[in-house]
């Protein structure tokens, strides 16, 4: 998918334009020309857009948001609705669409999931303001909010079980790598108030970006037009360009400061010069879009490069860690362990997975709790009742922070605070290990009484808008109370009246009326008029209008009365809209504290989650060391598994051993590498990435599927499986393959993971079997990595003979009656052919071709395939011999020197697989004396 572009003008006051394409298409209205008439409300209008170039303008007029001309049309089409017009400027009709206040939300999230921006624009004044400088006058509209992809906060517009990530990417000179610059990322969700930062490099940038998804990102100019990282930039669904000022160093600590306030970054930690130029980039993006409003981020956590498994892009998509090729959730690794009760889990779950740790301490932490879960049946159960029951704190604080919450938004947090305490308690009943004590003691440390304040004043049964008021609880405010009583009940409060004044008189007849025309009222009749005209009455009722038979009155009393009961409505809203900022400001002053327990909540939920997983589904607690052992026994694939379940079959689990083989017996400390055989559709896809997914969830901190588990740390994980093109780069599935095949063997260590399958099966025959063999042996003797490498090309399997730490594994099959049945089982050995043809007649190919390929098979088979592979085995050295140079010979021999004449004229660089197998067979002809 390409990337949104949002260009950014060097003027840092300048507003944001959307996306690149749509910038280039759009045209402002211009100013009106001399002698033109235009309506004050469409001046008014292209003041406020020509401000705001590269964004729709919600242009709000009553109870719509209006947008005009190119902007119309554009959100006209993007939303579906109707598109008119309104008068006419420079001689043209004004296109004009609009979308309800009310639904705004809903069509906002049509606008940023097609990669537009929008500049909110609302009525700052009130209309009756307006009306005092003259009728014809408009009321004062202003941007309050740039809206943009990475910049979200309301519940309607994101995915609640899914972070929703601003990056910048930072760029400064001065590093070791071969380009001479140092790289940093800052990546904050303002919805919840995360906010970290990391050093990366130019080789690691994709994969630290695959793992964090931001929703945009933001980078310098130059950064963006470096053509090493196009293909990069376009795999994300927004990207920023921002000028270099945005990513200025010298001034970064300075903006950091101001934004939180401090006056020294000293207490928040050491960061590199990258790291604040970044940081710093995100706050005053930050700024820039809120308009001076200052959402609740946390201080910046640095993350080391060496903390998580370095999973690259192509990895995470193979593996379908959290979402499945397609871009669903269901179906992918994520969905399928996923058993938290609250949203702020299911995103810390996400977290978890797209990042495995690589520090066995804390990973044993993390495992520690799950197995604490996994034992305390009773205690589980009951933190995940009320762990239901818990809102989503922070992105609830972060829209109080923001000035957008409501009510709701407001109970949530003392709801969140109630369930936090009781959870805390639930913990701390008995002893639990330190991810739980810990997350215990923070719920615990939250002061009481802004829970407690928050229950007395708001109500059971809350509006979704402040502006709607009746949301405070009977009893919280006595003033509210009195006037809401006037309100709600004039005519009780106007009869308590009337029975005092006739008690107070002795006027039985005495009545209080009200008309439009005099309001409220006493009124008598004649022969009582004189009582109220006589002391002490008389300086109680004055005489308002006489009556043929009646005389009217009115007291001091009941104008004031009167006036409340006008003004009650508007009065009981004012004090309402008091309370409710009094509300959201205390909350803001314990807003660390809620973080805090947003995140604790966060944690448990996460724990309990894989607790109940480990139960239902029989996983095992893995030991995970500093090692390089890689042993599974009874492994099972956990997506799979539970789809199979769902149709009633059966799964089948199988073993796994990876770890370097005993020092006495082959005398190596690396890993082993097994070479998979057997047919298609056997399971040897499944197989892999099961152990690849085993890896994930072990060092995520989870229980994984298997009867036994043992893995040292993998720092890296590689999986090449499947194929796929992108056309839009020129790439063939092949050079796809080759790719990624090529990032392996540059970047795969000792303690990597690497899934091969398949390699060198988008080219000729030869051509592939030739890389397959060098990839194989550079995995074993240059990389030295543990790994699982499935093929096709039974000739492989010979160099188990001279591979020292190289096993071969195949998937059992059986042959019934001219039919193959998949046994789904791994088991030493090596397969003897690959069943293709019984595969293609189970596809339905039609009897004919299959029976023709049977008898092509037969007289390949004759022609003995296998003999090449064991004369490469005899004649042509190893892989990491041909690379070392050759021990000096102790007198001259012609052939080594017509082998150093033909190496000295090889350029292997510029070589294809079979110009390189060519020179190889041309080395043994001269090797002989050929």
């Amino acid at each position: 998918m390409d990337a949104r572009v949002n260009e950014i003008p060097p003027d840092e006051a300048a507003p944001l334009p959307a996306s690149k394409d749509a910038a280039e298409n759009r045209v402002t209205p211009k100013a009106p020309a001399e002698g033109e008439r235009v309506t004050p409300m469409m001046a008014q209008y292209i003041e406020i857009k020509t401000a705001n170039p590269g964004s729709l303008l919600f242009y709000r007029m009553g109870d719509f948001y209006e947008l005009f001309f190119d902007d119309a049309e554009t959100a006209s089409r993007t939303l579906g609705i109707v598109l008119t017009k309104r008068g006419k400027h420079q001689g043209e009709d004004i296109p004009m669409c609009g979308v309800p206040v009310e639904r705004a939300e809903e069509y906002l999230h049509k606008l940023i999931a097609a990669g537009h921006r929008v500049a909110v624009c609302e009525q700052i004044e009130d209309p009756a303001e307006a009306k005092k400088r003259g009728p014809k006058s408009v009321v004062k509209r202003d941007v309050i909010r740039l809206v943009t992809p990475g910049t979200l906060t309301e519940d309607a517009l994101l995915d609640a079980r899914r972070e929703n990530v601003l990056a910048a990417v930072a760029r400064v000179r001065g590093g070791d790598g071969e380009d001479g610059y140092v790289y940093a990322l800052a990546f904050a969700d303002i919805s919840t108030g995360s906010f970290r930062v990391a050093e990366t490099d130019a080789l690691r940038l994709a994969a630290d970006l695959a793992r964090i998804e931001p929703a945009e990102l933001l980078l310098a100019d130059a950064v963006y037009d470096e053509p090493a990282f196009k293909a990069v930039w376009r795999a994300l669904p927004a990207v920023t360009p921002l000028p270099k000022e945005a990513f200025d160093g010298a001034s970064a600590e300075r903006r950091l400061a101001g934004f939180f306030q401090v006056a020294t970054l000293d207490s928040f930690g050491s960061f590199s010069r990258a790291e604040l130029s970044a940081a710093a980039a995100i706050v005053a993006y930050v700024e820039r879009t809120q308009l001076g409003a200052r959402p609740p981020l946390n201080r910046p956590q640095r993350e080391a490069a060496a903390d998580a498994m370095v999973i690259d892009p192509a990895t995470r998509a193979n593996l379908e860690i959290l979402r499945t090729t397609t871009g669903d959730r269901a179906g992918s690794l994520c969905a399928s362990v996923d058993r938290t009760v609250t949203s702020a889990g299911a995103r810390l779950l996400s977290r978890r997975l797209a990042e495995p740790l690589t520090d066995p301490f804390r990973i044993a932490a993390r495992l520690d709790a799950v197995e604490h879960l996994v034992d305390e049946t009773a205690l589980r159960a009951q933190l995940r009742d009320r762990l239901a029951g818990a809102p989503d704190l922070a992105r609830a604080l972060s829209r109080v922070a923001l000035g957008r919450s409501g009510p709701r938004d407001l109970a949530a947090i003392g709801r969140g605070l109630t369930e936090g305490a009781t959870i805390s308690a639930l913990i701390a009943a008995s002893p639990a290990p330190a991810e739980l004590a810990e997350a215990a003691r923070i719920l615990a440390s939250v002061d009481p009484t802004l829970a407690a304040m928050l229950g007395a004043a708001l109500d059971d049964e809350l509006p979704l808008n402040r502006r709607d008021g009746g949301f405070t609880r009977p009893g919280y405010s006595e003033e509210l109370d009195a006037t809401r009583a006037l309100r709600d009940e004039s005519r009780r409060v106007v009869a308590a009246l009337e029975r005092r004044y006739v008690e107070e008189t002795g006027v039985r007849a005495l009545k209080i009326r009200h008309n439009a025309v005099l309001g409220y009222f006493v009124e008598v009749s004649q022969q009582n008029a004189d009582r109220l005209r006589e002391p002490p009455f008389d300086a109680v009722f004055m005489h308002r209008q006489t009556m043929a038979g009646a005389m009217r009155f009115t007291s001091t009393e009941l104008a004031e009365l009167e006036a409340k009961i006008a003004s009650a409505g508007e009065r009981a809203l004012a004090l309402e809209q008091r309370i409710f900022d009094e509300l959201a400001a205390a909350v803001l002053t314990h807003s660390e504290a809620i973080r805090a327990c947003a995140e604790a909540l966060a944690v448990i939920d996460v724990t309990a989650g894989l607790a109940k997983l480990a139960v239902d589904e029989t996983h095992v607690r893995p030991d995970v060391h500093d090692g390089l052992d890689f042993l599974i026994e009874g492994g099972r694939h956990p997506v799979v598994e539970q789809a199979l379940r769902r149709d009633g079959g059966p799964f089948v689990a199988n073993d796994c051993e990876l770890s370097p083989p005993e020092a006495a017996n082959r005398g190596s400390t690396s890993g082993r590498i097994w070479l998979v055989t057997g047919p298609n559709m056997a399971g040897k896809s499944t197989f892999l990435r099961q152990n690849a997914l085993i890896a994930i969830l072990a060092q995520a901190g989870a229980f994984v599927p298997a009867r036994l588990a043992k893995i040292g740390v993998v720092d890296r994980l590689f999986s090449r499986v499947g194929a796929a093109d992108d056309l839009a780069r020129g790439r063939s599935t092949f050079m796809v393959e080759m790719v990624e095949t090529a990032a392996i063997l540059n970047q795969a260590t000792e303690r990597s993971l690497v899934i091969l399958d398949e390699i060198g099966r988008g080219t000729a025959t030869f051509d592939g079997l030739s890389i397959a063999w060098a990839s194989l042996e550079h995995l074993h003797e240059v990389n030295r990595c543990r790994g699982l490498f499935a093929t096709h090309f039974h000739e492989l399997t010979a160099l188990s003979q001279r591979l020292a730490r190289l096993v071969n594994a195949t998937v059992k099959v059986k042959e019934w009656e001219g039919e193959v049945i998949f046994l789904h089982e791994v088991v030493p050995g090596a397969a003897d052919r690959s069943y293709g043809i019984q595969v293609a007649k189970l596809a339905g190919l039609p009897p004919a071709v299959v029976s023709r390929a049977r008898a092509v098979l037969t007289e390949l088979e004759n022609a003995d395939r296998a003999a090449p592979a064991q004369r490469i085995l005899d004649d042509l050295p190893l892989f990491a011999a041909i690379n070392r140079a050759p021990a000096p010979a102790a007198k001259a021999d012609p052939a080594a020197e017509a082998v150093k004449t033909a190496l000295s004229g090889l350029d292997p660089d510029e070589m294809t697989p079979r110009e390189a197998l060519e020179a190889l067979y041309r080395l043994k002809a001269a090797a002989k004396g050929g």
